[in-house]
């Protein structure tokens, strides 16, 4: 497939994928709207009308005039240790039902993932189906953080006012959200586009705290026409968190208000003593694709050299040896610093060469997840190293926070 993405392809049975252009909104839309949910439509049009997306990061496949199948590929960042890494998130897919089984997901994925690639993305991320992307190279990693219930409700403090937030209050927005994202090791923050898509579709509402005619504390919720979630909390002190929480309960239909609870932020802590823990919950995490195993590894060798410091471990003049078994990958560690990656071929006994054991399908979990090498290991025979402290040390259990366009269920 072409890397510019503006030559169509021809698909099996005479369909072609091709890039979007302004006639297949309509019926983008209408399957949209038919195979997920009525706001998808509005969400898409948000999207490819936005200076920052357009039309170039749509792609549908068509039977003629007819749209069958669609995907778009949004611009993305996810960042670790102060590391930045450029990441695309796929979003708005769909299927026409007369066209399943015939590779079209996957013909669409291949696209968005070559886009992505040229785009400088590094790493794919998504909130999606439960096992369906996997079929695509995508794997478990961030953890989603758990919806409580609420139990009681803080009395408000008369000195802030709740509002709709508006388009001038982005930069306070993102202040705060910044400052909460702060206590996690990986995080994914809001694009300035993103931003601009939330103000404007009706899936759910953002709202700001103000006192003094300044800006505390902001959240997003679900709208109040059923059970309300109240997600993406951030605020400037306790006393904001805690008139945050009385000013949306107050919007909520009795007893149906859960929140989406970010541990170790103000507002996690400040809600402590109104949340309902939960004894268990099961499994919830982003998905996260990790298209070039190299050049992540290359973009990491400051964070990888930074935690060698800290952990005082001097492995000058060895090289550190990474395989995923199909694969492996060589780190020098130099007296400055660590050299670039090196790519060799099948490794299946890392641990003769003093490395580590990840199979492919857990290496997002392990460089971006809360296990750690140590606690992988304890449930995954594949993932293993030879010399613990070294590894241990490159690979620590991380926090993670990632502010999706999609609200978690």
């Amino acid at each position: 497939m072409n890397r510019g993405h503006s030559v169509p392809v021809s698909l099996a049975e005479g369909l072609v994928l091709r890039q979007a252009v302004p006639a297949d909104l309509d019926q983008i839309g209408a399957l949209l709207s038919e195979r997920g949910e009525p706001d998808d439509a509005i969400d898409h049009r948000l999207v490819v009308t936005d200076p920052d997306a357009g039309l170039s990061s749509c792609a549908v496949v068509v039977d003629g005039d007819r749209v069958v199948s669609t995907a778009t590929l949004l611009d993305e960042e996810v960042w670790i240790g102060g590391i930045r890494l450029p990441a695309g998130q796929v979003e708005l897919v769909a299927t026409d039902s007369e066209y399943e089984g015939r590779g079209l997901v996957r013909a669409l994925m291949d696209w968005a993932h070559e886009r992505s690639a040229a785009r400088g993305h590094v790493v794919q991320a998504m909130i999606g189906i439960p096992y369906f992307y996997r079929l695509f190279g995508y794997e478990y990693a961030i953890d989603i953080p758990p919806t409580l219930n609420v139990n009681a409700v803080p009395p408000g403090g008369g000195t802030t006012t709740l509002r709709a937030a508006r388009p001038s209050d982005i930069p306070s927005m993102a202040a705060l959200q910044a400052s909460a994202q702060s206590a996690f090791d990986v995080t994914m923050p809001r694009s300035a586009a993103c931003w601009r898509w939330l103000l404007d579709h009706e899936s759910s509402n953002l709202w700001v705290l103000e006192r003094a005619d300044t800006v505390v504390a902001t959240a997003r919720t679900t709208p109040p026409d059923g059970e309300m979630l109240l997600a993406e909390a951030a605020a400037r002190d306790e006393a904001a968190a805690r008139d945050l929480l009385g000013g949306i309960a107050a919007l909520a239909p009795d007893d149906t208000l859960r929140i989406v609870h970010r541990a170790g932020t103000v507002t996690g802590d400040a809600w402590q003593e109104f949340i309902v823990p939960e004894p268990h919950r099961g499994a919830e995490q982003y998905y996260l694709r990790v298209p070039d195993v190299a050049a992540l590894l290359d973009r990491m060798r400051p964070l990888f050299r930074q935690r060698l410091s800290e952990a005082g471990i001097d492995r000058t003049g060895h090289d550190i040896v990474i395989s995923t078994f199909g694969a492996h990958y060589r780190i020098p560690v130099l007296a400055d610093g660590l050299g670039e990656v090196v790519t060799g071929g099948p490794m299946q006994s890392p641990g003769v060469a003093g490395g580590a054991g990840v199979a492919p399908d857990h290496l997002a979990a392990l460089l971006f997840g809360p296990h750690g090498i140590r606690g992988l290991n304890r449930i995954r025979p594949d993932v293993y190293a030879a010399d613990e402290e070294l590894f241990e040390a490159l690979f620590p259990p991380l926090t993670g926070d990632v502010l999706s366009y999609y609200l978690p269920n």
